[in-house]
């Protein structure tokens, strides 16, 4: 899917290095202690409230997860490109933290939530790893929280849409909140998950 120029100019900061202080610190193996990471350019920039429904039905809020780190990604399940590749990594290095993905909480909130209910999303989210949790919620609710995490997100109707269906062209960052649900960083696309463990564990040690 193509980006949007304030995507592209994010990504090509992300290139650059200034944005992923964690990622710059971190040279060696993952399965040695990471430096303690610097905070980030970005924090203050990304992040806020949000009031949503989980995959089992239950309304949730950011409120719910304090005391644990939030691990989040925008996609949805008909998502044919960016989320069959970076929700797999997210699953692989949830295992590889070990006893540390406890302090995790993994999300995954839909773009599409006109599509993506919670009976949609338990089945989706459940096939990638039994800790991911999907998230959904009205359209407003999800164009609040995008709007807070700055995720672009349009829908699309392509050629071969029938009746009714479309795509949705969106961003494909993860990001780490901390267990105040204040920004600590970006994960780009494609982020390996030992560079991925690798990160986390600078935060969560």
């Amino acid at each position: 899917m193509r980006a949007s120029p304030t995507r592209r100019a994010l990504l090509a900061g992300l290139a650059a290095g200034w944005s992923l202080p964690a990622l710059a610190q971190h040279h060696g193996h993952s399965g040695h202690a990471a430096p303690s990471p610097r905070p980030d350019p970005l924090a203050g920039r990304f992040g806020g409230p949000f009031v949503l429904v989980d995959h089992s039905g239950k309304a949730v809020s950011d409120g719910d997860y304090r005391g644990r780190f939030m691990l989040l990604y925008f996609g949805f399940t008909r998502c044919t490109d960016t989320c069959p590749i970076d929700l797999p990594t997210i699953a692989q290095a949830l295992d590889g933290l070990g006893p540390l993905a406890e302090r995790v909480a993994p999300l995954f909130v839909t773009v599409d939530p006109a599509h993506d209910t919670p009976a949609v999303l338990a089945a989706y989210v459940g096939a990638f790893h039994p800790r991911l949790i999907g998230l959904t919620g009205s359209e407003a609710q999800i164009a609040a929280v995008a709007k807070a995490y700055k995720v672009h997100r349009r829908k699309l109707t392509l050629p071969h849409h029938g009746a009714g269906e479309h795509s949705v062209d969106h961003g494909s960052l993860t990001y780490l909140m901390d267990r105040e649900g204040r920004f600590l960083t970006l994960l780009p696309h494609k982020t390996g998950a030992d560079r991925m463990v690798a990160v986390l564990r600078g935060y969560l040690a």
